[in-house]
């Protein structure tokens, strides 16, 4: 497996005096020197961490993969289309939320999914679907013509060590082999972190893990090289 490193709360710790430390560019570079693979930024709509010149600073001086997290609105369509990511992950959002709070309900959505999809497919961007492991949601991906989905973890993370982690972990297995059999590519992530991470091994196929917060946070005590290092190691 893949790990795609989201830095947003990089920014959200710059953001808190309003200046320019902790630098975003350093710390993506930082990120790939030490082991991700790729970098993950969701541009919000209230831009409450990511700035567009953090996204687009990114995608001219970091040479790897650059994901983009983004609402399924035209304005973020339309900074897609120019920014050209290798890669977009449509997510649904809340103004009020604190962090993305379930998947996407594609299926109730799947007309303007389609024709929200098509575009960024058509200029060679990578699109995956972060939803819930729900094969309704799966197959409504499927039909969007994305190539990849993201499936949420964050009912497994927090049911971590109870007696609803098996059914919650069964859920991502179960999704993940419905996307595969309709030849959609497997990401997961949200609320994975160094002590609940290693069941993803058990389920054949993920391509990349996208983690953020956990390492982020884990930095604070030993540093951003060694964070990524040990979640690297964790993930490979």
């Amino acid at each position: 497996m893949k790990l795609g490193l989201n830095i947003d709360h990089i920014a959200t710790l710059r953001n808190a005096r309003g200046g320019v430390e902790p630098d975003v560019l350093e710390g993506a570079k930082l990120c790939i020197e030490n082991g991700a693979d790729s970098i993950t930024t969701h541009l919000r709509e209230d831009r409450r961490h990511i700035k567009d010149e953090d996204v687009k600073l990114i995608r001219k001086e970091i040479k790897a993969k650059l994901n983009l997290e983004m609402a399924m609105t035209d304005e973020m369509q339309e900074i897609a289309l120019s920014l050209k990511p290798d890669a977009v992950c449509i997510v649904p959002e809340k103004r009020q939320e604190v962090t993305t709070e379930g998947g996407l309900d594609i299926a109730g959505q799947l007309e303007r999914g389609i024709s929200f999809v098509k575009p960024l497919v058509d200029a060679g961007i990578e699109v995956s679907l972060f939803i819930d492991p729900d094969k309704e949601q799966v197959l409504a991906a499927h039909k969007t013509g994305a190539q990849f989905i993201e499936l949420h973890t964050g009912t497994y993370a927090n049911s971590f060590g109870t007696d609803k982690e098996e059914q919650a972990f069964n859920d991502l297995k179960t999704a993940t082999e419905y996307a595969h059999s309709l030849g959609l590519k497997v990401n997961a992530g949200h609320g994975l972190n160094y002590q609940n991470v290693h069941r993803m091994h058990e389920i054949n196929g993920l391509y990349e893990l996208n983690i953020g917060h956990s390492i982020i946070s884990r930095a604070v005590f030993v540093g951003l090289a060694k964070a990524v290092q040990e979640m690297k190691t964790l993930v490979k």
